[in-house]
């Protein structure tokens, strides 16, 4: 009988794509579906086709208080649950059912529509549920603000911007649909007058209150321009797939402001727009649901390591295909990334199929070290020197790296009234930092380099006092932790801090072997390494002491253990979110993390045993010798 890596590795070749690539679905919460419901009632356009499998759908996801939250396990979120409310009443379903009855109960009990975010205002604002006075205001006008220029377009993340430029057309334009229903509900009596005005105090919000008076004027000189020039701005960033930015904010919300700006529902834009979205519908068991984002790229290049770490030649068909795949996903087209990085040529990878216009850092280093451990030298090379200047070349002034952009760091963006989710820029960090220190590691370049000395003086200056580091793309410190020990030994540096992470790693492992940790983390960091085990957190934080040389502490040995016991039909479950979109507001399961991680900590062991029976069978050849 097969052994777990045997399974897991066979489970891998099964679920490859012919073209070469692997994804799973990347879920996140029923928010995505239940806006998706929105968007299409606000376009007038049916919900025949997904009504049934979109209500199995929020069913299967409400708790039993009748709440929905942003995570598994995590509190009811009154955002989501408002929104999935609305949606479920505009599919047909009885408000006197027991779900809705419940469900409503809860977003009495949690202030309703005026306590809620300010996107689900915005959505019930599109319906005149919510007063348009009580939005903030972003207008249209930013478009001509020039890059240096505080709260400029580029100020914001390159998600947050494509975001908020369709929402400055929807604000000033200030839309009313028919929603087909009534949500009077959802408003608690005596909040009416909190929710006619924006929330907050200071500067910012008497720059706000200034702004609505603007509005308020019968005539705006440059108003109808700015629109013209912001239509133009969103039209020139939709992706090949029809998307914006690969993910489905910035994509509903530039379907609603072209919409507004008299783009009819056959206009090529548009309908490009709406055809695309059938490739993120996902309809299965659990009924149907709308993916936030894909992830092929990110998944492919992780399957590549796996594989290779579990002993597959890079002879092997699969390999190859992947690779092969791989180098043609590479971008070499400008992007926003320009504006503050002065190359011509860009050369790094995107997490989408079709997202050219935004490659990001994170994907590229993890994509090179794949192709060098994976592809044939010279079959490579070329497109790993350009992805390596790209990377480089992206470095931000403090020495780490993020995302998508560089220097996107003014925290002056959090200070909007607009701005109440968790992530309206892109500074570097941790994790990010640590996957381009592994890939220079990679190609020889150790602690003298210039790129690799910098990457490491962040890495110190970032670890916690515990030993643990901060993780912002997944969740949290474990993962954090886990990046930042792989970096610092591919370049053979850093052990003190190596040591440091490693005990903290042994000291949050749980008592049934596994490692967990909670999304929580992001609120309060004293939740820290806390949370039931999972197979990803698991294989992280067995990666990270298998590098850190505790291959042979009781620690290791025991999550390795949790693995072998928990595979279940050549993979493992896990309903946890371990990914990390947004801190604080938006968190991912990946479906192939579950996988991917526990078949490189298996691996892993197994070259450790096979080296130790290599040292062994050399020293009784020794002893006969002599």
């Amino acid at each position: 009988m097969p052994d777990a890596l045997q399974r897991g590795i066979d489970w891998l070749l099964e679920n490859q794509h012919p073209d070469g690539w692997w994804t799973g679905e990347l879920e996140t919460n029923v928010t995505m579906t239940a806006e998706h419901v929105l968007l299409l009632r606000f376009l007038g356009l049916p919900l025949d086709a997904i009504r049934d499998g979109a209500i199995a759908h929020f069913m299967r996801y409400q708790r039993e208080d009748g709440s929905w939250a942003l995570y598994h396990d995590g509190p009811a979120d009154l955002s989501t649950t408002i929104e999935t409310y609305a949606a479920l009443k505009v599919l047909g379903v009885a408000p006197e059912s027991a779900p809705m009855v419940k469900a409503l109960d809860v977003i009495r009990r949690l202030g309703g529509a005026a306590e809620a975010r300010v996107f689900t205002k915005i959505w019930l604002a599109l319906f005149g549920i919510y007063p348009w006075s009580g939005i903030p205001t972003m207008p249209p006008e930013i478009v001509f603000l020039p890059s240096r220029v505080p709260f400029n377009l580029y100020s914001f993340s390159c998600w947050a911007r494509g975001t908020i430029a369709p929402l400055t057309i929807v604000i000033a334009r200030r839309p009313v649909r028919d929603l087909g229903v009534s949500l009077s509900e959802i408003i608690v009596n005596g909040s009416e007058a909190r929710m006619a005005r924006v929330p907050g105090n200071g500067v910012f919000w008497w720059l706000d209150a200034l702004l609505k008076t603007y509005e308020r004027l019968p005539v705006k000189p440059g108003r109808s321009i700015a629109r013209r020039h912001m239509t133009r701005w969103i039209i020139e960033r939709q992706e090949a797939d029809g998307s914006w930015g690969g993910i489905q904010p910035p994509w509903v919300y530039s379907l609603i402001a072209l919409s507004l700006e008299g783009m009819g529902l056959d206009h090529p834009v548009m309908r490009k727009g709406l055809e695309g979205m059938n490739r993120f519908a996902v309809d299965d068991a659990d009924g149907w649901r709308f993916s936030a984002c894909m992830s092929p790229v990110w998944d492919t290049a992780w399957a590549v390591r796996a594989l290779r770490m579990a002993g597959v030649p890079r002879e092997d068909p699969a390999l190859r295909k992947a690779i092969r795949w791989l180098l043609d996903e590479q971008i070499v087209c400008g992007g926003d990334w320009q504006v503050r990085c002065a190359l011509d040529e860009c050369g790094g990878w995107a997490f989408e199929f079709d997202n050219d216009i935004y490659p990001d850092v994170d994907d590229t280093a993890v994509v090179v070290l794949a192709l060098l451990e994976g592809g044939e030298p010279d079959v490579v090379r070329a497109a790993v020197d350009k992805a390596v200047r790209w990377t480089l070349a992206m470095r931000s002034s403090n020495g780490g790296w993020a995302a998508f952009d560089r220097d996107n760091t003014n925290e002056l963006a959090y200070r909007i009234p607009f701005a109440d989710f968790g992530a309206m820029i892109d500074p570097p960090s941790e994790d990010v930092t640590a996957h381009v220190i592994e890939m220079l590691g990679a190609l020889d370049r150790g602690e003298r380099d210039r790129d690799v000395r910098s990457g490491l003086a962040y890495l110190q200056r970032t670890q916690r006092p515990d030993g643990s580091w901060f993780g912002r793309w997944g969740v949290n410190y474990v993962y954090g932790t886990w990046c930042a020990i792989w970096g610092l030994a591919a370049v053979n540096a850093g052990q003190a801090m190596t040591l440091r992470g490693a005990h903290w790693l042994t000291g949050v492992q749980n008592r049934d072997g596994g490692w967990g940790e909670t999304c929580h983390s992001y609120v309060d960091p004293s939740f820290a390494g806390i949370g039931r085990s999972t197979a990803s957190q698991t294989a992280w934080a067995v990666m990270g002491l298998q590098r850190a040389g505790f291959e042979d502490h009781p620690a290791c040995a025991r999550g390795l253990d949790y693995l072998r016991e928990r595979q279940s039909g050549g993979t493992w479950p896990e309903p946890e979110h371990t990914g990390t979109g947004f801190p604080r507001d938006f968190y991912i399961n990946y479906h192939m993390y579950r996988h991917l991680f526990p078949v490189m900590a298996l691996a892993l062991d197994r070259q450790r045993e096979l080296e130790m029976r290599g040292r062994h069978v050399g020293d009784l050849t020794a002893r006969e010798t002599a």
